[in-house]
This record gives C-alpha cells, structure tokens and sequence, in this order.
C-alpha cells in the first residue's frame, strides 16, 4: 500500500511541477514579482498531495521565533526536498540559498533567478561567498526571510555532516540573529527516495541566536543544537521509519 501510495505521490508532483513551470515563461515575462506567490501556490498544492496521497502530514513548533514581516536568517537541517517546499509556506517572503547549479535547470533555473533565489558556486571560493553577501544584500533590503542549509547537502536522520560557514558570513554581514531549525523529514521523504512513508513530520523552529557572536561559537552553537535535534523531536537516531514519533505539545502549521 506504501508503494502505491508514493507512486500516486510522485505522479502528482512531477506531472503538477512540470505543468506549472511551463506556465513560468509569461509569468516572469508580464509579472516577474509574482515569482515568490506562484512558488507558494505550487508548494501548497505539493504538500497538499502529499497529506492526501501519501499520508504524510507536518507539524511546526516556535513559529513565534519568525518574524511576521521583515528580514530573518534562518539556519535549517536539510534532510529531504519537504525543507525547501514547506518554507515556502512558513515563510511569507523566502529567498533560499542553493547551489547554482540548479539555475541552470530549463524553466526552473530561470524562475529561481527572478524569485530571488540566493545561487552559490560551490567551487567558488571567495568570489562565490561575496556574491552570496551581495545577493543577501538584495534580500535584506527586500525584507525578505534567508533560508540557509549549514549542512550544504541532504543528511539522513541520525547522521551528522560538518557545517559550511557560509551561515556565518551571513550573519556578519546582515548584522541578524539566526534563528536554527531542527526536523526529521527525512524519515518520511528521504533523500532521492521514491518511498514516502506516512507519518508526521515535525519541524521545531527555536528562539534565535543572539548576533554578535564569533564565527567558532556560531558554528558550534549550531553544531551542538542539530545533534540534539532527536532529543527536541522525540524521534529515534537511527534510520528506521517504524511507526509515528510520540506526539509534541505543539500545534500545526499553517500557511502565513
């Protein structure tokens, strides 16, 4: 039934996003700054099918740490292609930081580009950190929310990857307090996985690191809380799926 239920899943978001990013050329022509709304009516409609179809539903504690209107920097764990969708919701103006290779994707990568999307060149070095800060710049003088992934790529659960200081750099140059994230989606949507296992995923937004701080007790601060991060969800350290987390004194997401 689990295999039939991520069939039905994937069928729905591959066929959805390939239906509305054609869809993308005329909106970037005629109403580029309704890129952020048109990705938040795709990331709906995905979560959406995902609850339906494969039985998977999110919960979101710490929603109070974000800001309603205004700049934020946000330092998540990333254990699954749910991080990016959902913060399109919890978000109310994102601009996500991700490699640029994904730019180069037909009708994607355009459409990143005129969302705002923050590209780094992995293999950039310096150069690529400074265009990130520019392009942080831009965002902040938006008012838009940072969404950064200190682990650069897709974790499994109960697996730790050394941070990138780019959240630090970040941080320095914006002057904001990061606000960090731990969750366990990756239990039900796993990396490049094509089972989806029913559940509930939860996501614990927490109070914000003050700025200020140096770059060696930034990066550890953050180190230290994705560690705990099973502690604070109440979920197992291991890679198995099982059956449902115990239940958080928490209450559901909602879209903002």
């Amino acid at each position: 039934m689990i295999l039939v239920r991520s069939l039905a899943f994937n069928v729905w978001f591959y066929g959805l996003t390939t239906l509305m990013l054609l869809g993308t050329p005329p909106l970037r022509l005629l109403a580029p700054g309704r890129a952020v709304d048109y990705a938040r009516v795709w990331a709906g409609l995905v979560l959406g099918g995902l609850r339906v179809l494969a039985g998977i539903r999110y919960e979101v504690t710490g929603l109070e740490h974000l800001p309603d209107n205004g700049p934020a920097l946000i330092a998540s764990m990333h254990q699954s292609a749910f991080d990016t969708i959902v913060w399109e919701l919890l978000a109310p103006r994102f601009a996500i930081v991700l490699k640029q290779e994904l730019t180069k994707i037909p009708l994607f990568g355009p459409m990143l580009t005129t969302a705002g999307m923050i590209p780094v060149d992995r293999a950039g070095g310096a150069n690529a950190v400074r265009q990130m800060l520019r392009a942080a710049d831009r965002a902040m003088a938006g008012n838009r929310q940072i969404l950064i992934f200190p682990e650069g790529t897709r974790v499994a659960p109960g697996v730790r990857a050394p941070l990138h200081p780019g959240v630090a750099a970040l941080a320095a140059r914006t002057g904001l307090p990061v606000i960090p994230v731990v969750t366990d989606s990756g239990r039900h949507w796993g990396r490049r996985a094509f089972r989806k296992t029913p559940g509930t995923i939860r996501i614990a937004i927490l109070p914000p690191i003050p700025p200020g701080l140096k770059r060696d007790a930034l990066m550890q601060h953050l180190a230290e809380t994705f560690a705990q991060a099973p502690n604070m969800l109440r979920t197992p350290v291991d890679n198995s799926v099982g059956g449902a987390p115990a239940a958080l004194s928490s209450r559901a997401s909602s879209p903002r």
